[in-house]
């Protein structure tokens, strides 16, 4: 998957467009990723005890996945950029197709 946890994405279609956030997971089964403030959804949750803790309960907010097509990786100069792979020095690195450099 080329988008990893930590990255920071722009949201290019739906409900959130234009939106920025951090990537919190990436689940690659699925091309899915959940972005930090992006696509969130009310969930009821019963009380209920987790050990020793009590886990937050009543009406939470939860950021659900969305597709990983739905979004363009911010480059480090920060432009929104489709992320390709090549290999440098024998090695496999992302590279920004707009900005022409490799980002990790």
């Amino acid at each position: 998957m080329k988008i990893k946890k930590g990255d920071t994405v722009l949201v290019i279609t739906g409900e959130y467009k234009g939106k920025r956030g951090e990537v919190v997971r990436v689940l690659p089964k699925e091309d899915k990723i959940v972005v930090k403030g992006v696509n969130i959804a009310k969930k009821h949750a019963k009380p209920r005890r987790a050990g020793r803790r009590v886990v937050q309960t009543g009406i939470i907010d939860v950021e659900m996945p969305i597709h990983v097509s739905n979004v363009k990786l911010i480059a480090p100069s920060g432009q929104p950029t489709r992320v390709n792979y090549r290999f440098v020095d024998g090695v496999k690195k992302r590279y920004s197709n707009k900005l022409g450099e490799v980002l990790d």
